[in-house]
């Protein structure tokens, strides 16, 4: 009888231990695909951003060719970049593109130096301090996604997780990089 027993508590124990392995197998899968939307996400923000970035460059440059008609060649440098953006695909082409957005407006701004009329200009402002703000949105959520990125990348190499990623098809998410010309902010003033 005691056998018996012994034999009932072993088997218990094996089915224990089994039955909690495949509840951390879940449990682990679960935090992938649930790290893995939340980068997914992010991304979404920050394509978000870009969009609302590139729906204000028509505003501004309609804008700013009121008071700089001869300007054309800057103007025809940000429909290409804002067309570029617009078509991009994959997070490392709408990075990209949007350094060379990014180059196209601040060479806009340097022309716009040549305008004083334009500066003071009420929509121009308020364009700018529109784009202002997207530019702060757009950093904001470079910086989310990275860290959502991050999080993800770290959990799919973690110990036995990583066996479980294989496994299933997860691979490492790209992080969002700015261009080495983007690193250095152009120097513009309105005074």
């Amino acid at each position: 009888m005691k056998n018996l027993s012994t034999g009932k508590i072993v088997l218990f124990g094996v089915l224990g231990a089994v039955l909690i392995f495949i509840i951390s197998l879940f449990s682990s899968y679960n935090k992938i695909v649930s790290l893995k939307e939340n980068v997914n996400g992010k991304s979404a923000d920050i394509s978000t951003q870009l969009q609302r970035r590139a729906d204000l460059v028509p505003n501004l440059v309609s804008t700013v060719k009121g008071y700089a008609s001869r300007e054309t060649e800057i103007m025809t440098q940000i429909s290409d970049a804002r067309a570029k953006l617009a078509g991009a695909g994959s997070l490392t082409e709408k990075g990209q593109a949007n350094t060379e957005l990014s180059g196209a407006l601040s060479r806009l701004l340097v022309v716009v130096e040549n305008y004083p009329n334009l500066k003071s200009d009420s929509q121009f402002t308020h364009l700018m301090d529109e784009l202002a703000g997207t530019e702060n949105r757009i950093s904001v959520s470079r910086r989310d996604y990275n860290n959502s990125v991050k999080e993800y990348n770290q959990k799919i190499k973690e110990f036995p997780t990583v066996i479980l990623a294989n496994m299933s098809g997860f691979s490492e998410a790209e992080y969002f990089q700015a261009d080495e010309g983007s690193k250095k902010a152009p120097s513009v003033s309105f005074s």
